[in-house]
């Protein structure tokens, strides 16, 4: 049987967390986390209307679903079809979307064991939308047995694209080093030296360890980097004290110092084999602090401890000078109106070609060594 759930106060974590695996953006404690700490809630635009399949008394398959008023935090962009829908007299919003709030990280989102319960699943969320009169519904970033289901139900699927780092069995970050072409070696090389000319040292922090100062410190930087951006913050101090207390053994802080003070800042989350960069932020303008916080501390940390891979967030093709490749990411769209339907339909035939085209490009600018570089 098929319900829908406002919350996950009501659902053991036990069992949410058997259908999510090991996936910390999908468990249990993430996500109440969202809630409970005001992030991601109807007064935010983030009204949820979770999916709940339960059979013989048990959860048996679920999906995160929000009732979306606006396009905020979700990186993959629609705003031209909400702007399309308005010129035409129509409501875009509210919408339906299928996603981890702020979240740009792809992994399942028909949490389910079997191809049958997904496609449950699937059929039940356009079966809500059409209930609820929504303009749409949207599942971003799932894998593709997720997308699959999707489709068959008469979803649309949109292409994108992030920059992921996988880790060839690096002895250190030498070795790393090594595997990239001269140009990018040297680059990184300079760009470290002038991190250590500023006095600046990093911490690699596990969560079990972090203090409240240290997240107090975090959350400060998290806040300022939005706000130089004119934007506001989605998350608050409360959700990262809620995450450390929850689930410390999969986050590691990357805290950089200068005379004993803090001076920057980023949040790592992982998996025993997997490691995403999150969010980060600085409270000092200094060279290079953006680069050795975000990307070569935790690659260097990857290498260290054994993950396979690690995964920058959202765009970015000035990652690839990193070490970090092109990697496709999946969406899926479901429009009510057929008219525009048809019309997003052809839109994205076109931005698929396209989206290939762009990763077979980025692939011929591999900042690793030819094998006679």
């Amino acid at each position: 049987m098929l319900e829908v759930a406002a919350t996950l106060s009501g659902v053991a974590p036990a069992d949410w967390n058997a259908l999510a695996g090991d996936d910390p953006f999908l468990s249990h404690a993430y996500l109440h986390a969202l809630h409970e700490t005001g992030c991601a809630t109807p007064a935010t635009g983030w009204a949820p209307q979770y999916l709940l399949l339960h059979r013989a008394g048990r959860l048996a398959a679920a999906m995160p679903l929000y009732l979306k008023s606006h396009s905020y935090g979700e990186y993959v962009f629609d705003w031209a079809w909400a702007d399309a829908y308005a010129r035409h007299g129509l409501e875009y919003y509210p919408k339906l979307l299928g996603a981890v709030p702020f979240t740009p990280v792809p992994g399942p989102r028909l949490l389910a064991s079997n191809d049958a319960d997904r496609a449950v699943l699937a059929r039940g969320a356009l079966a809500l939308a059409r209930e609820l009169e929504v303009s749409s519904l949207h599942c971003l970033f799932p894998p593709e047995a997720d997308a699959a289901a999707l489709v068959a139900a008469g979803g649309l699927v949109r292409k994108g694209v992030q920059f992921h780092w996988h880790n060839a069995g690096y002895a250190d970050f030498e070795a790393f080093l090594s595997s990239l072409n001269h140009d990018k070696r040297k680059k990184i090389r300079q760009e470290r030296r002038r991190v250590r000319e500023t006095g600046v040292t990093f911490d690699a922090v596990p969560g079990r360890a972090a203090t409240d100062a240290d997240w107090r410190y975090f959350a400060r930087c998290y806040d300022d980097t939005y706000r130089r951006h004119h934007s506001t913050p989605y998350l608050n101090l409360d959700f990262f004290r809620a995450l450390a207390a929850a689930m410390p053994d999969n986050l590691v802080l990357f805290l950089g110092r200068r005379g004993g003070s803090p001076v920057c800042a980023s949040l790592v989350v992982h998996t025993a084999t997997r490691a995403c960069g999150r969010y980060w932020g600085s409270t000092e303008p200094l060279p290079g602090l953006h680069f050795e916080a975000c990307y070569y501390q935790p690659l260097e940390y990857c290498i260290a401890h054994g993950l396979a891979s690690f995964e920058g967030g959202a765009q970015g093709e000035h990652k690839m000078a990193r070490g970090l490749m092109p990697v496709e990411t999946r969406s899926v769209h479901w429009l009510a109106r057929p008219e525009f339907a048809r019309a997003v339909d052809e839109f994205l035939a076109r931005e698929r070609n396209g989206i290939s085209h762009y990763v077979d490009e980025l692939q011929d600018r591999t900042p690793f060594r030819h094998e006679d570089g």
